[in-house]
């Protein structure tokens, strides 16, 4: 909970803590009601945002001086009925500060009282008043306010000669103040008083850094809580002013206490952080690497700029998104093929339990008449005609639910992967052979991504499945469609400017269709150059178990001749054999998926030292292969995921989200989900440095990589430092 206390220095004019007070918290005294310029006070305390304490702390020493002041000072507190805790502490045994021990020990006690005040408020304000006390005292409390921080350090100023009633000199004067100071001040009074800002103390990093175990806190320098309406009186420890010694020993030791911090955090790092964020406090940086990553987090990783790596194009609308894709191309067709398609899905739609081959069904229609919609367009419009006449509850079921629990499909499920992708069948290639399709789904993946705060994202497809005439010119136009809703999508920004999502695309080239392959690839090399930075590199996805990568290499040769990028779908369930051949046969500079490379420690090696990241998917990893999370029993007792282990080989490593409607997540879910997934969770600083290495290994040029990590980086900086 956050407090927040006003501390005071107190000599023998007890009567400026109620001035302090009385501008502080208005609502509890209105010192300065009749005060000329109460508007111009009240707009300093506003322009400040300092607010009404919770708690009022007095360090002071003693004498008989002090203690008349206090006494004066306890009746007033109680004359305004106690509303407050009021915690006094004394330095025993002092009283004129006339010696120098007299002076150390009222120094130490000052610092020990500010830094626990320091903690004592939790995020809230520390205000250190400086209008009482000798100046030694000022001076010290100014001191710890400067390295423990403050709010703000008040004073009291009042013009020669002032009221009598302000500075009374009779028993019967004194006698009357507590009194006085206990309601608003008439006007002539009023007047004569103005509290004023003196400073800010911005809390001195140095003191976060532990030197030999030794931390600055209330626990090493211990000081007891003084209870509210009694007076603590301190006796110097053994040990002396070890405080003030420790701080001394700080300053002179500064620059030698930074580099070390930040070498012995260079040797616990896996991998680089954001370079702004080693600026950060050390004790915010500390914050960070102590801190686990939980739901409580999810907005803050949604408004943190991102990267997503690994998304599969027709895996990322839901249902919503969908339906106004079917609505568009419904809109597109001729009343009569509207009637027809209608025709074509009524079977289905009268069916309360659907069969499992219900899309092969749908694709496997009579051939269209002459005059008629391709093959490729009459699908789009059935699965349109599907989207647009089942209710939620008919395609939740038949889409979803039939795959429950969506754990370790691939080997628990009667239909394997295929259950995986149930939920994909009626977007992706179902839609987007329509040219009516392209328009609402580019506006839906642009929308999608700024809710994400994506700020890059690598689309994958296969333009060849989708516009099989074309595949080059379907890419043409999902690259204009995007353009149109707002992201960039080449190396020259675009009218969105940096506000806009850079959006590339990955061509997917299908292992089951090996014999066509070389074609692809070949279609894939030509039209790379002709997109201005848009078409990014190859993938190679499918069944592992249909063509080992070492027997595609000869396919590839037209994409190793022009130096596209590559990502090869591997070891996702299958043995790292395949990892190691994607990796040495067809020269992977990513890897997707790639968990069972945990399995060989020497290829493991291998892909740290030469850069090849691994683009980890947590939970389409659960859903397809299984491993254990803790927000999802069916996966009890499955192996625990690989993500620590890989983090700890140092192993370049982006999260992603494959197919995002499909698992029903987002990039934010996706880190939530690893954390509970890997072994300690992980940090917000690991999440940081993960999120920084999913732009490092973007297949982006080198110069608009940086230039993008540049940005990205600033803009992380003020999102921590709230700038």
């Amino acid at each position: 909970m956050n407090k927040n206390i006003l501390l005071c220095t107190l000599g023998s004019s007890w009567a400026v803590i109620p001035e302090i007070m009385g501008w502080l918290a208005p609502d509890v005294l209105d010192l300065y009601a009749h005060h000329p310029q109460r508007a111009a006070l009240d707009a300093v305390r506003r322009q400040h945002g300092l607010k009404a304490p919770d708690e009022l702390w007095v360090c002071t020493t003693e004498g008989a001086q002090t203690q008349a002041s206090l006494a004066y000072l306890t009746t007033w507190w109680r004359q305004l009925g106690q509303v407050l805790p009021l915690r006094v502490w004394t330095a025993a045994g002092t009283d004129q500060l006339a010696s120098q021990p007299e002076c150390d020990h009222i120094r130490e006690l000052t610092m020990r009282v500010t830094l626990l005040a320091s903690e004592q408020v939790r995020g809230g304000q520390l205000v250190l008043s400086l209008a009482g006390g000798r100046k030694t005292m000022s001076a010290d409390l100014q001191t710890a306010g400067s390295l423990f921080g403050a709010r703000a350090w008040l004073h009291v100023v009042s013009p020669e000669p002032a009221p009598a009633a302000l500075f009374a000199r009779t028993d019967e004067a004194k006698a009357a103040q507590p009194a006085l100071f206990s309601q608003p001040l008439p006007a002539e009074l009023a007047a004569a008083i103005t509290p004023l800002v003196a400073g800010v103390g911005t809390r001195n990093e140095l003191l976060d850094i532990a030197i030999d175990g030794q931390r600055v806190d209330s626990h090493s320098f211990a000081l007891p809580l003084a209870a509210s309406g009694t007076v603590l009186s301190w006796p110097l420890p053994p040990e002396g002013d070890a405080l003030q010694r420790e701080l001394v020993r700080r300053q002179a030791q500064s620059s030698q206490l930074m580099g070390n911090f930040m070498a012995q955090l260079a040797q616990t790092e896996h991998h680089d952080n954001w370079r702004s964020l080693y600026r950060l406090p050390p004790a915010q940086i500390q914050a960070l690497r102590a801190t686990r990553l939980g739901p409580e987090h999810t907005d803050w990783l949604s408004t943190l700029p991102k990267a997503d790596l690994h998304r599969h194009l027709g895996g990322c609308l839901d249902l919503a998104a969908q339906r106004d894709v079917a609505q568009a191309i419904w809109d597109s067709m001729r009343p009569a093929d509207r009637l027809q398609r209608q025709g074509d899905v009524a079977w289905l739609l009268m069916q309360d339990d659907w069969p499992w081959d219900w899309p092969q069904r749908l694709r496997a229609q009579p051939a269209p008449h002459p005059g008629q919609s391709g093959t490729h367009t009459l699908r789009a419009e059935r699965c349109a005609m599907v989207l647009l006449n089942a209710d939620d509850e008919t395609l939740q079921r038949h889409l979803f639910d039939v795959t429950e629990p969506r754990v370790a499909l691939k080997a628990r499920h009667p239909h394997g992967f295929s259950a995986y992708e149930r939920p994909g069948e009626l977007s992706g290639s179902a839609l987007l052979s329509h040219p009516a399709a392209l328009k609402p789904y580019a506006q839906a993946l642009v929308a999608q991504a700024r809710a994400e705060g994506l700020v890059y994202l690598e689309l994958r497809g296969s333009p060849h499945k989708y516009c099989p005439h074309d595949p080059a010119g379907f890419l043409r136009d999902l690259c204009t469609a995007l353009l149109q809703a707002g992201a960039q999508v080449a190396a020259t920004p675009s009218p969105a400017g940096e506000s806009g999502v850079r959006i590339g695309f990955i061509w997917i080239l299908d292992r089951r269709q090996s014999d066509t392959m070389a074609q692809v690839v070949l279609q894939a090399a030509n039209a790379h150059p002709k997109l201005n930075g848009f078409l990014l590199g190859l993938d190679l996805a499918g069944d592992e178990g249909t063509h080992a990568p070492q027997t595609l290499a000869s396919a590839f040769m037209p994409a190793f001749a022009n130096c596209l990028p590559l990502t090869i779908h591997a070891g996702e369930g299958e043995s790292a054999q395949h990892i190691w051949q994607a990796a040495y046969h067809l020269h992977a500079d990513r890897i997707g998926h790639g968990l069972t490379l945990a399995d060989h420690p020497q290829l493991m090696a291998r892909f740290r030292d030469r850069g090849i990241c691994l683009e980890l998917c947590p939970t389409s990893n659960r859903e397809v292969v299984g491993f254990a999370d803790p927000a999802f029993p069916a996966s009890a007792g499955l192996p625990k995921y690989p993500l620590r282990q890989f983090m700890l080989a140092g192993l370049p490593l982006a999260l992603c989200t494959d197919n995002p409607a499909i698992s029903r997540t987002t990039l934010a879910c996706e880190f939530l989900a690893a954390a509970r997934m890997t072994d300690g969770g992980l940090s917000l600083w690991e999440c940081l440095a993960l999120i920084r290495q999913s732009f490092v290994h973007a297949f982006l040029p080198s110069a608009e990589r940086e230039a993008l990590l540049k940005r990205v980086d600033g803009q992380i900086f003020a999102i921590l430092t709230h700038q």
